[in-house]
């Protein structure tokens, strides 16, 4: 092979030039990148500190390390874009090599590395350069072409793809001048034969016809030039990732490496009795612990969390990916004001940081939100309230920003269903829910702010131990209701103590079950379908006492944990061993956040479609009676998303004859939210459109006679719904119980 050294360079001279050029800028870029790195890393460590610790999860999970990071588990819910960002991870790594390749035949004059088979070592070079630059067109045509509501737009966004637009081509004119320089015309016999170069040997024969002759000086020099901008760009992509949204390449591997390894639905205890807290609760961004500030990093700003937001689709101003990115802005900011250093390499080289007045704060938003025709979600309108609110205000110090107020509005806060739908998309593990909860754990304990329809709610609990403030005697009234309509009655644990026996099965009624009329009827047939298996239970009756699920999400720890270790004594007291639950919000708080404070972790806690699927694969139940319905499921979060509790209510319907199951579009992990999560079912939405109307809506588009659920909010929230759109008359809302009644009962 002619040597490109003996084309281009006068002397041995220019070649050390060359080396110490190439190693003085690589080094440059290389510091600047380290430096970049170890900066933002030092606005983490700002954080409360946290255990950074391996949870190991099951082999084969779907939500795995592997499987999230190789598999891109999350990224296929959206297919077609999972399957581009495939194409992007892959080839980078395929690349990786053919860029040591280049890199290396520029510094040695034209020799390549001694990959063995390089022929085809350099037609899957071809083959990924070409793959990544269509992945790069389509992005461009996602963002912009077909104007995902999802994703931004805008210089920055579209900066990556100039990037490795640049770096592909780059690569493919090197190998195409490579060739006219090695002075055997196009078809480049003495690089290698054409068919290995499927890309590269078609440009050089263009560039040939273009006037560029083979072998001369040109080509050499046309060789060099890409060479260098090749270098450039990669060096600059490298010291552009850590200062953007691509930082996620290296903090998104981490982040899912150590990701909770509790259940989603298990709050962080807050310790009350700490003398030396000054604060509870997040109200500034440091209060926030690492592993919280880890995933501001880490966020690629896909909109996916967004995209299935139920307050966001409705037209309310929560937008949990602009709350991940309105952290993390405030978060650098606020770092680089705290430890003196700029954020911002090469910038910072002349613009030194020293309390810059031009902080990013939540300006005015002004509403401009309207139903969707049919009662359907969009999230244009909060996409764009978002964008503009968001915006640097001049003579503003980044440590006078407050955390609550002007980076996240209280609306925001309290729009939050805490369904979780947005931490189920999230391909890089960030954690949504729990930064709003502590933010508003911190205006509820620390400033008593919160609206005034959830103070109502939690004095309710406070008083009556209930949230409608209905006397606490009156919670065991249901109890001979019950015995009136069934000719069952539930036994309470303290009568079965005083004549010496025990149930098996604790029955936790629950406050809508308790005094709710609409969820005494689930929990009637619930006591009728126990008493026919042949199940021993009883219940707490007056004993019994709010499970504190609202006052938690709500941001009251101190009622929560109040009420929580009443009910663990309670528990305790009578040696129960199962508890079962018609409600997913007691069950997941008995089920995951009781252990925390002392409940056993021998008590088996069960939600009663799961105690009810047992039973009838035992035979103890039987569903011989058919009823003609067809039914679609409402997946309650706090059963779903919360707990991985799916098939036990699709496995009761499924086994009653006459029930035709038709799922709706969004349905399991991808489930939207009835509304009621969160505490919300206490408080009313002031804003765009009723989040249970437009799950209902959803429900309606499969024609169904009923929507079944097994959670007493979502049956309250549907109904309600099925009212508001005025099909009432022709579907009715049905708890998964009451249809396994009515076929077991012959009704």
């Amino acid at each position: 092979m002619v040597s490109l050294w003996t084309l281009w360079t006068p002397g041995q001279s220019v070649y050390w030039v060359k080396w110490l050029l190439f190693a003085a800028v690589t080094l440059f870029a290389v510091w600047m990148f380290a430096t970049v790195v170890r900066r933002r890393i030092s606005y983490i460590r700002l954080g409360t500190p946290a255990e950074f610790a391996r949870h190991p999860r099951k082999r084969g999970s779907k939500s795995g390390f592997g499987a999230q990071v190789f598999g891109h588990r999350r990224l296929l819910n959206d297919l077609r874009s999972g399957i581009m960002h495939l194409v992007y991870f892959y080839g980078f790594i395929v690349l990786q090599f053919g860029a040591l390749d280049l890199i290396w035949k520029g510094l040695a004059g034209g020799d390549p590395l001694p990959f063995p088979f390089y022929g085809w070592f350099s037609l899957s070079q071809e083959i990924t350069v070409t793959l990544v630059l269509a992945a790069v067109l389509y992005g461009a045509f996602r963002r912009y072409g077909e104007k995902l509501p999802r994703l931004k737009r805008g210089w920055k966004p579209s900066l990556v793809m100039w990037f490795i637009g640049s770096l592909m081509l780059t690569v493919l004119f090197s190998l195409a001048f490579e060739r006219l320089a090695a002075g055997t015309g196009a078809d480049g016999s003495q690089v290698h034969a054409a068919g290995f170069s499927p890309v590269s040997a078609p440009l050089a024969e263009l560039l040939q016809q273009a006037g560029i002759p083979s072998g001369g000086g040109l080509a050499a020099a046309g060789f060099e030039l890409f060479w260098w901008l090749h270098l450039l760009v990669l060096l600059g992509f490298l010291v552009y990732v850590p200062q953007s949204k691509h930082f996620h390449l290296l903090t998104a591997p981490v982040n899912l490496w150590f990701r909770r390894g509790t259940p989603p639905g298990r709050l962080t205890p807050l310790n009350l009795e700490d003398e030396e807290a000054e604060s509870f609760g997040a109200g500034k961004v440091e209060h926030f612990t690492q592993k919280q500030l880890l995933d501001l990093y880490a966020c690629v700003e896909c909109g996916r969390c967004t995209n299935v937001c139920p307050a966001a689709g409705t037209g309310k101003i929560l937008s949990p990916m602009h709350l991940i990115v309105k952290l993390r802005d405030h978060l650098t900011e606020k770092g680089a004001a705290v430890t003196s250093t700029s954020p911002w390499l090469p910038a910072g080289f002349w613009q030194k940081h020293g309390g810059e007045r031009n902080a990013h704060v939540m300006g005015a938003v002004i509403p401009a939100w309207e139903s969707p025709p049919g009662g359907g979600t969009t999230i244009v309108p909060t996409m764009a309230a978002q964008a503009g609110a968001w915006m640097k205000r001049d003579g503003k110090k980044a440590e006078e920003v407050e955390l609550i107020g002007e980076v996240m509005s209280e609306d925001e806060l309290w729009a939050c269903t805490t369904c979780r739908n947005c931490e189920e998309q999230c391909p890089v593990g960030n954690e949504h829910v729990d930064k709003i909860i502590d933010m508003r754990r911190h205006l509820v304990l620390m400033e008593g702010r919160l609206p005034a329809d959830g103070q109502r709610a939690l004095q309710n609990i406070e008083r009556q131990s209930n949230p409608w403030g209905l006397p606490r005697a009156e919670r065991a009234a249901w109890i001979a209701e019950c015995e009136a309509r069934t000719g069952v009655r539930a036994v309470t644990l303290q009568e079965l103590k005083r004549v010496g026996r025990k149930a098996d099965v604790l029955l936790w009624a629950g406050s809508m079950g308790s005094y709710d009329m609409r969820s005494r009827r689930v929990l009637y047939d619930v006591v009728r379908l126990l008493h026919h298996a042949g199940v021993s239970f009883g219940v707490l009756g007056l004993e019994e006492k709010s499970s504190g699920d609202t006052a938690r999400r709500i941001g009251n720890e101190l009622l929560f944990q109040e009420l929580c270790r009443e009910n663990i004594e309670t528990i305790t007291k009578y040696g129960v061993t199962h508890i079962v639950t018609p409600c997913p919000h007691t069950y997941n708080t008995l089920k995951n956040e009781y252990p925390d404070f002392g409940l056993s972790p021998d008590v088996r806690v069960e939600h009663h479609t799961e105690l009810l699927a047992r039973l009838l694969e035992e035979g103890a139940l039987r569903p011989a009676s058919a009823v003609d319905e067809r039914v679609t499921i409402h997946d309650s979060c706090y059963l779903g998303r919360y707990n991985g509790t799916y098939e036990a209510p699709r496995r009761l319907l499924r086994a009653i004859p006459g029930i035709v199951i038709e799922e709706m579009e969004r349905s399991r992990e991808n489930g939207m939210c009835c509304g009621a999560g969160g505490g919300l079912m206490w408080m009313e939405e002031h804003a765009g459109t009723r989040v249970n109307h437009a799950r209902t809506a959803q429900a309606l588009e499969v024609k169904p006679s009923v929507i079944s659920s097994a959670c007493p909010y979502c049956l309250t929230m549907m109904e309600d719904g099925l009212k508001a759109l005025s099909a009432d008359e022709r579907v009715i809302a049905r708890d998964v119980a009451e249809l396994l009644a009515e076929s077991v009962f012959g009704e």
